[in-house]
């Protein structure tokens, strides 16, 4: 199998950054605000970038995947050219060229089903396997000391707790049903109306403190029960959030603005919101 960089699509210059990079550095020269970004400005531009392209991929609205890509794309480049303006790179050491030729080498590396010989590519198996058989690799290739490394403490905290779960999952470390884990979303519920419950909740540090640990577990739990029902819980609350987002708005246009509602009139105008609704737009709950 040929290596993805030779004489293929991936290897060709009909997608080059170089004229994003040309342009990034047409801005640093000519434009006052651009030449006072750091890399610390741009990491807030860039989870910025990569959560409205998360959004486009949600709405799958191809002329918006196509622009917020393009933004994103932007950003990595950029951050490419700041590390060098920043650290002081050797013009030979670019982490642009560097980093696209890091990651062809790794995920052939991490593919020998797909790139090894005939004997490796007769160990793909499942998906499942497959998946089993990546973390393994990237254990031993990235010098991880926990099967919980590959998680950034940066990501969003329920992306967080879904992906734990996923690691934990890869060595065995996991409920071995639905069933199971849903028990343990309802035990986690249990123990917050505990908490909840007790006459100090809501008035002193201490008693808040339990009670958000036990909100933790109860979403942490969460998380987990959407992983074995093969739901992605982040996209599933994007969803909803933009569920609840279409239906408070057809609301809102039968209210007076100022106007003071009780809230059973604000429960019935919700309903007839629902009610109203069309059709529930691709990737809604």
């Amino acid at each position: 199998m040929q290596h993805p960089s030779k004489g293929t699509a991936a290897g060709t210059d009909s997608c080059s950054l170089a004229p994003i990079a040309d342009l990034i550095d047409r801005l640093r020269v000519d434009c006052p605000w651009d030449r006072e970004l750091s890399l610390a400005d741009l990491r807030a531009y860039l989870i910025e970038e990569a959560h409205e392209l998360a959004a486009a991929i949600d709405e799958r609205d191809p002329a918006a995947i196509k622009e917020e890509l393009g933004d994103l794309l932007f950003e990595a480049v950029y951050v490419a050219r700041l590390t060098c303006a920043e650290l002081e790179i050797k013009p030979g050491d670019a982490p642009l060229a560097g980093a696209i030729r890091s990651v062809i080498d790794k995920m052939v590396a991490r593919h020998p089903h797909v790139f090894g010989d005939e004997k490796d590519q007769a160990k793909a198996g499942s998906a499942a396997e497959v998946a089993a058989m990546w973390e393994q690799r990237k254990r031993s290739t990235d010098g991880e000391r926990s099967v919980l490394d590959g998680v950034p403490v940066s990501l969003p905290a329920l992306v967080g707790s879904y992906r734990l779960g996923q690691k934990a999952a890869g060595i065995g470390f996991d409920w071995d049903s639905i069933e199971a884990v849903r028990a343990k979303v309802a035990e986690e519920l249990g123990e917050l109306d505990d908490e909840t419950a007790s006459d100090q909740a809501g008035q002193s540090a201490e008693a808040k403190a339990r009670v958000e640990e036990e909100l933790g577990d109860v979403l942490f739990a969460v998380a987990n029960l959407a992983r074995h029902l093969d739901v992605d819980p982040e996209r599933a609350l994007a969803a909803a959030n933009r569920k609840f987002r279409r239906r408070f708005a057809v609301m809102e246009t039968e209210l007076e603005p100022g106007g003071d509602y009780r809230v059973e009139e604000l429960e019935r105008l919700w309903e007839r919101a629902k009610r109203r609704e069309g059709p529930a737009s691709p990737g809604d709950p």
